[in-house]
């Protein structure tokens, strides 16, 4: 068997590839291995159980990525790692809908980390530009702005225009301005990152599915219903394969493609 290292690769190779039965079964087997070669409370484990709880995350299993993020909190002590552990809590409570426990989270994350690594770190952008997203979600939208363009001006300058972090700032930011009702703003920028997130992690990535569901709204929105019906069903597509069955976003694009459909038949009646 691989050791512990080579099975924490493979698993978040393949959960970047979207293949997330794959990568719980390569991190389970990693975090086996670990906790024999080094014990049960060490960094190679926590590593693991960080990585294990982000693959729950995208597919959908919050409860049980919450109960991994805890055990390796528990285990880090170097502010880095800690503030990691915050920003990964911050989206999975952000995923389940709990906003406010979100924020605490990600307000951490920016503070230990900036404080760890400096201001203008990428990594500092990475936790600004997610706590910006919980903010929109809490209504405050100025902030998250600012908080959004910071950062894609750090990830541009440090990692370069074309880099995923851009693409998916950049679809945060558009979600943004799509719900403000700014559409001239919001389409052309869900285009360019739905294209750059293609360009870079390939067609068939389930994490597309959150850019190609609010395009999908945008289209339904301002009358290109034949557009909004693809784009709900490659959504569905995607996510069908990879997530839970009640993961919210495909949920909602499953609900969204029914009410197109349903109001597609009214118009032809």
């Amino acid at each position: 068997m691989p050791d512990a290292e080579e099975l924490f690769d493979l698993g978040q190779a393949a959960r970047v590839e979207g293949r997330y039965a794959e990568a719980e079964a390569f991190l389970r087997d990693g975090i086996t291995v670990a906790e024999k070669e080094h014990g049960p409370e060490t960094l190679e484990v926590a590593y693991l159980l960080n990585e294990l709880g982000v693959t729950f995350k995208y597919s959908g299993r919050f409860d049980e990525a919450f109960e991994l993020y805890q055990r390796a909190l528990a285990i880090v002590e170097d502010p880095v790692d800690v503030a990691g552990l915050h920003h990964n809590l911050g989206g999975l409570e952000h995923a389940r809908g709990h906003y406010a426990r979100a924020a605490v989270h990600a307000r951490l994350s920016v503070e230990i980390r900036r404080d760890a690594l400096g201001d203008d770190h990428v990594d500092v952008a990475a936790d600004r530009a997610a706590l910006a997203a919980i903010l929109d979600s809490l209504g405050e939208d100025d902030e998250a702005e600012r908080l959004l363009r910071d950062a894609m001006v750090v990830f541009a300058r440090e990692l370069g225009p074309d880099h995923l972090e851009v693409g998916i700032t950049m679809s945060n930011l558009a979600s943004l301005l799509h719900k403000r009702g700014d559409v001239r703003q919001a389409e052309p920028m869900y285009r360019r990152a739905l294209a750059e997130r293609e360009r870079v992690c390939g067609p068939d990535q389930p994490e597309l599915a959150v850019t190609v569901h609010n395009l999908a709204t945008l289209c339904a929105e301002t009358g290109r219903a034949d557009e909004a019906k693809a784009l709900y069903e490659r959504a569905v597509a995607l996510l069908e394969p990879a997530v839970e069955p009640d993961h919210p976003t495909l949920t909602a694009s499953r609900d969204a493609l029914a009410a197109v459909i349903v109001a597609q038949q009214a118009d032809m009646g």
